[in-house]
């Protein structure tokens, strides 16, 4: 059963090893949203937590991580050696997909009928290569101030619809989005789009900017991850 108020989650990801989610889904649901945090933040990010809270009034579900659990954080907070190792992240980020998966029916449609991955800065390498890995279950990525070109060649391999999104201020990594974005082969035009937004630095930290995010996402994610369910209402209405 869908839970309808934030909840903590425990996720396990190895024999007695968990990752620690927060877990909402609104009464007025129509899909479901991962958050991949970027190098040396948590799911307790401000930023990532109002995008959160945007998405959700768009009926969106959102589950924020932690990909490193505690004991894996103190380490990296000495030696910042797992916030960049992506492949590392991404698997994270698979198992919590699969955890979810099991969970919640995404076949049935009264449940979640696909995934979508919200990534900043390390954690946007880490979504793609996650998706990669499971094609069929994830429809929608988005990038905030994302370091895309780390997820190397499973660029080449993107399914899911990609929408990057870069601060106008953000020198070096608005050519970093560039050349990953030239590198989104498998995605048509309508699927993936590059969008710099004036006036905004990495972190989006200027009036108005992480609204301009938070509106830039929700309209992605509900172009590509409408339930089933509301897609048969739509459908029957027209008739």
């Amino acid at each position: 059963m869908l839970q309808r108020s934030e909840q903590p989650v425990s996720i396990p990801v190895d024999a007695n090893l968990f990752i620690s989610g927060d877990l909402s889904i609104p009464d007025n649901f129509r899909g479901m949203v991962l958050f991949a945090h970027g190098s040396g933040s948590s799911r307790h990010s401000p930023r990532n937590r109002f995008v959160a809270r945007e998405l959700q009034q768009a009926g969106l579900g959102t589950l924020l991580l932690d990909l490193l659990t505690e004991d894996e954080e103190a380490i990296d907070e000495q030696t910042a050696h797992l916030r960049f190792d992506i492949d590392f992240l991404a698997d994270r980020l698979v198992a919590a997909t699969d955890w979810l998966v099991r969970h919640f029916d995404v076949s049935d449609g009264d449940n979640i009928t696909g995934i979508g991955y919200f990534g900043a800065s390390t954690g946007a390498a880490a979504a793609l290569v996650a998706a990669t890995k499971r094609v069929d279950i994830v429809k929608a990525i988005v990038s905030r101030g994302g370091r895309p070109d780390l997820a190397g060649d499973y660029l080449l391999q993107v399914r899911a619809p990609t929408l990057l999104l870069v601060g106008g201020d953000d020198g070096p990594v608005i050519g970093l989005n560039e050349e990953a974005y030239g590198k989104l082969r498998l995605l048509k035009d309508e699927e993936k789009k590059l969008t710099v937004i004036p006036g905004a630095t990495h972190l989006f930290e200027e009036p108005s900017k992480l609204e301009q995010v938070a509106k830039f996402a929700a309209g992605w994610f509900s172009c590509f991850l409408v339930s089933r369910r509301n897609r048969n209402k739509s459908a029957e209405a027209t008739q």
